[in-house]
C-alpha cells in the first residue's frame, strides 16, 4: 500500500535488486554501427533504458531532459532506447531510423515492434525509464517525466559503490553516431507562404528557419545558426509558423518551450514569450508573456485577433496577446484524452495543427488521431456570453473526426466513423472544407463540414506534417521526405482500402467489483515529499468507456485509491494521472529545491472472475 509517505531511503549496501530480463527486439540496434549488444556486453556499465515512443511528447521530453546526463556520465553510463509503438506506423523499421535523427537520439536504441523487452519489464507506460546496475541488476524504475535529477543522484552513488566494489567499468560507450546526409531541409515541420511568394518552413532538426523561393527548392536564406539552442540566433527544433498583422512571423520553438518574432525584412529574432523552461503543475497559466513557462508549443494560428498555442506538451490550447504582451490558458485541462464542450472542461491529447477558418480554429490533436476544433459558444452552451479576456471563456470544443486514444486508421466516409492516424497538421481550403496531414498514414485527408464525410486526396506521401494554398494547388511538407511537395487539388477523391486499428497493449485482468489503485512513488535519495503549503501528491481516475468505474473516479490528493468497477462492464481502459512534488530534505533550507515528477497511464483492462483486486503503478520506485 502508497500513501503520501515515502518509505526512509535504503543505504547503497542494501539497495532491493531484481536480475533485469535481457533486452530482445526483431528489429535490432540502431546507432551501434550495425553491432548487436547483450546485457552481458554491457556488464560493468550504468544502463538506463528508456523505454520511449516517437508520437509520445512526453517521451520528447524526457530525450531533452537526459542530455545533460548523458554527456556528463558518458565514461560510466549507457542510455539505451528501447522504442516501443503505440501507433502503427511506429512499428515500422525505417520509421524509427527517421525518428531517431528527428530528434536527435544520440545513444543506441533497440527496435522493439513487438514489444516484447516491453513485456519482459512489465512496463506500463511511455515514457519509463529503468536503472540497471553494473552487474546487471535493475534497481530503479520511474514513469513519466521529471525524474532525471534523482536518475543523475542514483548514478553518482552507483558509481561511487561500484568503483569500491571493483565492478565498475569506464569507457566509451556502444554509440555510434550515423553518417549525415545532405539536403536542403532536413525532417521540415511547418511551413507558410510570405507576401511575396516565397516559402518559409522550419527545418526543425537542424534547428533553423529555411526561405525557399517560390518554385519551393531554391535555398533564398536560412535564419538561425543550425545549433540547438536557446541564444539570440538559435532555435531548438522549431515547429509552427503563423503571419502577424504587422508582418512578422511568429514561430513555435517547440524545445526551448517558447514563442519568438521573425521579421521577413529586418531579419531580427526575439523572443516574445515563454521563460525557456518547461510548464510544470502548479505554476502560472497567465501572465506577462515572458514571466509564464510554456510546454513545447507546436504550432500557431492568428484567430479571434490573438496567436493561439497548440500546447502539445500539456495537451492545452493556449493565447499570445501581442498587443497585452500576456499568455493564457484558452482551453484544455492539461488532462490527455478526447472529451468535447465548453473549453475550460475539454481535454486534448498533443494538439499539434492549427487553422483559422471564419468562426474556427480547426485543430489536429495527434495522439488521439483526432480532427477537432474551437468555436465561439452559442447561447444554448454553458460560458456562453464569456467575459472577453480570452482565457478559454465563450469558446466550445468539438469533434468532427475521432473517438479517443486507442482507435486510429484510414477508412473515409461518414465522419463518425472514419478514422485518421496522428495527424500533424490542418489546412483550411477555400470551399470551406479542411484538408488533414494525415501523419502516420502517409495521405492527405479532407472533411467537410457541409457533407459530414471523409475523403482521401492523396497518398503516397511520407509522413505528411502541413500544407498551404497556392493557387489551385496545395503544398505538402512532406518531412520524411525532406521536401515540400506541390499537388494539385484533385475534383474526385482517391479510393483507399478501408484499414482500422487499436493500440495492441495486453489487458490487464482484474475481479469484478473492488480494485485497489496504488501509484506507487518513493522520493529520491535526500529528497522528501514537502506538505508545508499542502498536499505535494495529485491523482485523477477516470474511464473509458465512463460506466467502467461506479465508485472512485475523479482527484484527489492520495496515491491510494480504491475503486469500484460497474456490474456488466467487462472491459474498458482505466486513465490515471498521477503527481508527486519531492524537495531536499534539510531543514536548515528555507527554500530547499523541488521536483515535480508526473505521468499519465492508459491500462487496458479486462473483468474477469480469476483477476487481479489490486493495480499498482510505478510513478518512481520499485516494489509494483
Amino acid at each position: 500500500m502508497t500513501d503520501a509517505t515515502p518509505a526512509p531511503a535504503s543505504p547503497p549496501s542494501r539497495r532491493a535488486r531484481v536480475r533485469a530480463p535481457e533486452l530482445i527486439g526483431k528489429g535490432g540496434w540502431l546507432n551501434t554501427g550495425e553491432m548487436s549488444y547483450t546485457l552481458a556486453d554491457l556488464r560493468g556499465r550504468i544502463v538506463i533504458l528508456d523505454f520511449w515512443t516517437f508520437c509520445c511528447i512526453n517521451c520528447l521530453h524526457v530525450l531533452d531532459e537526459l542530455r545533460e546526463l548523458e554527456e556528463k556520465h558518458r565514461d560510466t553510463v549507457v542510455i539505451i532506447g528501447v522504442h516501443s509503438p503505440k501507433f502503427v506506423h511506429e512499428a515500422e523499421h525505417q520509421s524509427v531510423v527517421d525518428a531517431v535523427e528527428r530528434y536527435g537520439v544520440h545513444h543506441p536504441v533497440l527496435d522493439d515492434p513487438e514489444l516484447a523487452t516491453w513485456k519482459q519489464y512489465a512496463v506500463r507506460a511511455w515514457p519509463t525509464l529503468v536503472v540497471i546496475d553494473p552487474e546487471g541488476y535493475v534497481v530503479a524504475q520511474h514513469a513519466g517525466e521529471g525524474h532525471a535529477h534523482a536518475i543523475a543522484k542514483l548514478v553518482e552513488e552507483l558509481e561511487s559503490e561500484h568503483a569500491a566494489k571493483g565492478t565498475l567499468r569506464r569507457g566509451d560507450g556502444p554509440y555510434v553516431p550515423p553518417e549525415p546526409v545532405a539536403t536542403d531541409l532536413r525532417f521540415p515541420g511547418k511551413a507558410l507562404v510570405l507576401p511575396g511568394g516565397h516559402f518559409l518552413v522550419s527545418d526543425s532538426t537542424r534547428h533553423q528557419l529555411v526561405e525557399l523561393e517560390a518554385d519551393g527548392e531554391t535555398v533564398v536564406r536560412r535564419i538561425g545558426g543550425g545549433v540547438r539552442g536557446s541564444g539570440p540566433d538559435s532555435f531548438s527544433e522549431p515547429q509552427g509558423l503563423a503571419l502577424l498583422p504587422d508582418g512578422k512571423v511568429i514561430v513555435a520553438d517547440t524545445v526551448n518551450h517558447a514563442l519568438r518574432t521573425y521579421d521577413p525584412v529586418s531579419g531580427a529574432i526575439e523572443t516574445v514569450a515563454g521563460t525557456g523552461r518547461q510548464w510544470w503543475q502548479g505554476s502560472p497559466t497567465e501572465g506577462p508573456a515572458l514571466e509564464v513557462d510554456l510546454s513545447s508549443p507546436w504550432d500557431v494560428a492568428w484567430w479571434a485577433d490573438r496567436v493561439w498555442i497548440a500546447m502539445a506538451g500539456v495537451h492545452q490550447l493556449w493565447t499570445y496577446d501581442p498587443a497585452a504582451g500576456t499568455v493564457a490558458v484558452a482551453a484544455g485541462t492539461t488532462n490527455e484524452g478526447l472529451v468535447d464542450g465548453p473549453a475550460a472542461e475539454a481535454w486534448f491529447a498533443q494538439p499539434s495543427g492549427l487553422a483559422a477558418a471564419g468562426d474556427r480554429l480547426w485543430i489536429a490533436d495527434s495522439e488521439t488521431s483526432a480532427l477537432r476544433y474551437v468555436e465561439r459558444a452559442g447561447d444554448g452552451d454553458r460560458d456562453g456570453e464569456g467575459d472577453g479576456d480570452g482565457d478559454g471563456d465563450g469558446f466550445v470544443i468539438r469533434t468532427a473526426v475521432g473517438s479517443g486514444l486507442f482507435d486510429f486508421g484510414h477508412r473515409d466516409g461518414a465522419a463518425e466513423q472514419a478514422l485518421l492516424q496522428h495527424p500533424l497538421g490542418v489546412t483550411a481550403l477555400p470551399d470551406g472544407s479542411v484538408a488533414v496531414s494525415d501523419t502516420y498514414n502517409h495521405a492527405l485527408r479532407r472533411y467537410d463540414p457541409a457533407t459530414g464525410e471523409v475523403t482521401t486526396l492523396a497518398t503516397d506521401l511520407r509522413e505528411p506534417s502541413d500544407a498551404v494554398l497556392v493557387g489551385e494547388d496545395i503544398v505538402v511538407v512532406e518531412s520524411a521526405r525532406h521536401r515540400l511537395t506541390r499537388l494539385r487539388l484533385p475534383d474526385e477523391a482517391v479510393k483507399v482500402e478501408a484499414v482500422a486499428h487499436r493500440t495492441q497493449r495486453e489487458a490487464t485482468e482484474v475481479a469484478p467489483g473492488a480494485l485497489t489503485l496504488d501509484v506507487v512513488f518513493t522520493a529520491p535519495t535526500g529528497q522528501k515529499l514537502d506538505t508545508r503549503y499542502g498536499p505535494s501528491t495529485r491523482l485523477l481516475v477516470s474511464a473509458t468507456p465512463p460506466e467502467l468505474l461506479a465508485e472512485g473516479g475523479g482527484a484527489g490528493t492520495d496515491l491510494h485509491r480504491e475503486l469500484v468497477l460497474a456490474d456488466g462492464v467487462t472491459e474498458g481502459v482505466l486513465h490515471v494521472s498521477a503527481m508527486a512534488a519531492s524537495c531536499d530534505d534539510d531543514p536548515a533550507n528555507e527554500y530547499p529545491a523541488c521536483h515535480v515528477h508526473q505521468q499519465d497511464w492508459g491500462v487496458p483492462v479486462r473483468v474477469g472472475d480469476t483477476g487481479t483486486s489490486r493495480l499498482a503503478l510505478v510513478l518512481a520506485g520499485l516494489g509494483a
